[in-house]
């Protein structure tokens, strides 16, 4: 397990600035991602935001939060090269894959080669059955709903952190799910490159 920093809730950067400057970016610079930045990525897009009531940044419908996040690293200080999975409440990693396997994932995203140059991937991923248990079948809207929404709130916090990022629907669900190891009944909803722009 990695503990990671406690994240910011203020910053000096207004939200619509954010917005003005969020680009999608393809190209980045070989420095690595520092281990406070990832953190504050991962809980920007599903960090819990009340504690006293579990509620997280992104919206969710009926709070069944079925989004599971992996930060796949390859170049991020202080955490070795793999796979770990996001724990919200706790904000912390669980490692689940060693070495570094974003080549592999480029490849699963149709050869996408530039993904195997961040210095971090996060998949974002769904356990759609904690939804559809209480929606049915309206649950699959919903959790693309929250997929965007948890997207979004990350980008938009790699802008602030001066960062730059880039949403990626580009993939084999299969050739991704080799090289991610997910959890009984996960599927892969997106992938976002992130790291300093060249």
């Amino acid at each position: 397990m990695t503990l990671l920093p406690a994240p910011r809730t203020d910053g000096t950067v207004a939200v619509e600035r954010t917005l003005a400057q969020r680009r999608s970016l393809r190209s980045f610079a070989p420095r690595p991602l520092a281990l406070a930045d990832a953190g504050q990525l991962l809980w920007a897009a599903q960090g819990v935001s009340d504690a006293a009531q579990g509620r997280r940044t992104a919206p969710s419908a009926g709070a069944t939060y079925p989004l599971v996040l992996y930060l796949v690293a390859g170049r991020v200080d202080g955490l070795p090269a793999g796979v770990h999975r996001y724990e919200p409440p706790a904000h912390r990693l669980a490692a689940v894959a060693g070495g570094d396997l974003r080549a592999e994932i480029a490849t699963a995203a149709r050869d996408q080669r530039w993904l195997a140059d961040a210095p971090a991937l996060v998949v974002i991923a769904a356990q759609p059955q904690r939804t559809a248990a209480r929606y049915g079948a309206r649950a699959e809207r919903y959790v693309a709903i929250e997929a965007g929404a948890a997207a979004q709130n990350l980008l938009l916090q790699a802008v602030a952190l001066g960062l730059g990022a880039t949403l990626v629907g580009a993939f084999d669900e299969a050739a991704l799910r080799r090289a991610v190891p997910l959890g009984d009944g996960e599927q892969v909803l997106a992938i976002v490159a992130v790291g300093h722009p060249r």
